[in-house]
């Protein structure tokens, strides 16, 4: 889930725990795959194919795999599949949106998994553009606190393109339009500043705060699409309170 919500620290730290389970290996690794094959092979030549293996490598997932997969993009090495992007919209309950990026080589396997997810967790489908267009695609950089400020990181991208830099409790998300990103994540290197991700991603424009029920409801489908081998990445505008949060654990 990506957004501003206060959910958006805790998924987060989500995503971390998700990779030392080697949850999100698979995922890593096909981002890794498919940049190579649209860009080519050369991370230094390939901007998309460089954070790829940046955002698998700070989730530990093992080099010998990172680079299989580089290959088999790149057709050095046989092997790769035909994998498509494909998208889904919908709503969860509490009238929240939801944007489903998928990564598959099994278009009807995709469908049949985000219908069956969004449907039994109470939510409906939707047509596409009905939701789409409430999210705006960006540039999101994640920066952990340690040794570093906001000010830091305010300093060093806004002459890059920096729209803004947001606390997420243990780590900085620094906000751009895509085409700015690399000179972000560039700008933040030449500072000294570590990154742990950079990724072009689709944040909301308004976002639909939630009461405990709901919240619940949407965090199941979201959880469920999650771990849906086909979807790469969920993007919704729900926003749940701290107390609500709390709450829910």
């Amino acid at each position: 889930m990506s957004g501003h919500s206060k959910w958006a620290t805790t998924k987060h730290k989500k995503a971390a725990i998700d990779a030392k389970r080697g949850k999100l290996f698979a995922k890593l690794v096909k981002n890794v795959e498919v940049a190579a094959r649209t860009g080519g092979g050369d991370p230094e030549g390939n901007p998309t194919l460089f954070d790829a293996i940046q955002k698998a490598k700070k989730s530990s997932v093992p080099l010998d795999n990172i680079e299989r997969a580089r290959k088999r993009g790149s057709g050095e090495e046989a092997g790769g599949a035909d994998w498509q992007t494909v998208w889904y919209e919908g709503y969860a309950p509490g009238g929240v949106a939801l944007l489903v990026e998928c990564l598959t080589d099994n278009r009807n396997r995709a469908t049949s998994e985000v219908r069956t997810a969004v449907t039994r967790g109470g939510g409906s489908m939707a047509d596409a553009g009905s939701v789409s267009y409430l999210f705006s695609r960006k540039g999101v950089v994640i920066v952990p606190k340690e040794g570093t400020s906001e000010d830091d990181i305010t300093l060093a991208v806004v002459e890059a393109g920096g729209e803004g830099v947001s606390d997420l409790g243990e780590s900085f998300e620094v906000i751009s339009e895509p085409n700015d990103l690399v000179e972000v994540r560039t700008a933040l290197q030449e500072a000294g500043i570590d990154y742990e991700s950079a990724d072009t991603s689709f944040l909301p424009s308004v976002e639909v705060s939630l009461a405990e029920d709901d919240a619940k409801k949407v965090m199941r489908i979201v959880d469920v699409l999650e771990d849906s081998d086909d979807v790469q990445n969920v993007y919704t505008n729900a926003d749940i309170p701290e107390n609500v949060m709390a709450n829910i654990g």
